[in-house]
């Protein structure tokens, strides 16, 4: 039987799209910087705690499976050029499913409830700040290849701009990563990412709203915790202390004698 015009139009797209589905082998596994102290998986991130491990030493990982999921984990230093006793270092986790458009890219599109940031930065916030983080990316370029010092596999990435990120090696085959499902689903999607992703249960809760009360800067207002007015009004206290330096001034400039 002859196939029909409609069935010889959509045979090239289904080609492309079986063409497009492949990974390479090349690229299936978990990469990592020179140190070895960053890797994907449990030993970075602890979804059960929701909680990020720090390692011993700057670096970044990337893990690739053949069926187009990824996992990547970065600890970065971030020096402070006008303040040099003020460094701050971030780490981020985040992972999801990864695409070749067929131009030599890498897509990278995480899973937005996931994807989470630890801050320090000791000369600006008392406690590190740790917060949901959702940032796709564009590998621009990619070239795996064996080192040719230390010969072992070697992975070479260019960022969205062309720049060059630092090496990685292949340090697992198959990769070493989290489960490749969403961890820890929410209600909304659409929450801002910017909000902390744990959230306390019922007896955390309680145990944190007594501790505030405790403290006595809070009060209960329903189900809120808001804060206890002030006793005294600091802008009276200001404008009395106002007052008073007045009115020492012009004692002190009145003559001794009349």
């Amino acid at each position: 039987m002859i196939p029909s015009i409609r069935s010889l139009t959509l045979l090239p797209l289904a080609l492309l799209t079986f063409v497009s589905a492949q990974y390479p082998d090349e690229l299936v596994g978990t990469w990592v910087s020179k140190a070895r102290a960053v890797v994907t998986g449990p030993d970075f991130y602890d979804p059960v705690a929701d909680k990020l491990k720090e390692p011993q030493h700057a670096g970044i990982a990337y893990s690739f499976t053949s069926d187009g999921y990824y996992e990547q984990a970065f600890y970065r230093s971030v020096p402070n050029p006008t303040t040099p006793k003020c460094p701050s270092a971030i780490m981020q986790w985040q992972h999801g499913t990864y695409s070749l458009p067929g131009n030599g890219s890498i897509v990278l599109e995480p899973f937005s409830v996931d994807g989470r940031q630890l801050l320090s930065s000791p000369c600006t916030f008392d406690n590190a700040v740790y917060t949901r983080y959702d940032q796709p990316e564009l590998i621009k370029a990619y070239q795996a290849h064996t080192d040719e010092f230390h010969n072992v596999p070697r992975l070479d990435i260019f960022k969205y701009n062309g720049a060059r990120e630092q090496p990685l090696y292949l340090a697992y085959k198959p990769p070493q990563m989290l489960p490749t499902q969403t961890l820890n689903p929410t209600a909304s999607t659409s929450e801002p990412t910017s909000k902390v992703k744990r959230d306390m249960d019922r007896g955390e809760h309680e145990q944190w709203r007594q501790q505030m009360i405790k403290g006595g800067s809070f009060e209960h207002n329903d189900d809120l915790l808001v804060p206890k007015p002030m006793r005294w009004d600091p802008d009276r206290w200001w404008w009395a202390g106002f007052g008073l330096i007045a009115v020492g001034t012009v004692m002190y400039m009145l003559p001794t004698k009349l």
